[in-house]
């Protein structure tokens, strides 16, 4: 597999914004606090985020179906999260 030096770098990129998730998702699942999370940006993002994934697929960019496609599962996490425990306090 020859691997572009432009798809390493969007490859590298996407882990990073990824990995950025991981412990918002963490965070919340233990401690159940969501006072801090805005649910219209996560809507947004989550919008925005199909689209990428939508984008990627169009023009069969696996960097970009592969960072958006995870970041959109961690984002509905802490999407569902949100809504899941809006009404608790921590």
């Amino acid at each position: 597999m020859d691997m572009s030096t432009t798809e390493l770098v969007g490859l590298v990129a996407g882990c990073l914004t990824t990995g950025s998730f991981v412990p918002q998702v963490i965070k919340t699942l233990k401690t159940k606090d969501v006072s801090g999370i805005s649910l219209v940006m996560y809507v947004a993002f989550c919008t925005g985020v199909s689209l990428w994934l939508l984008y990627g697929m169009i023009n069969q960019q696996v960097s970009v179906i592969a960072a958006n496609g995870i970041t959109l599962v961690l984002a509905l996490m802490v999407l569902y999260l949100k809504i899941r425990y809006r009404n608790q306090r921590p």
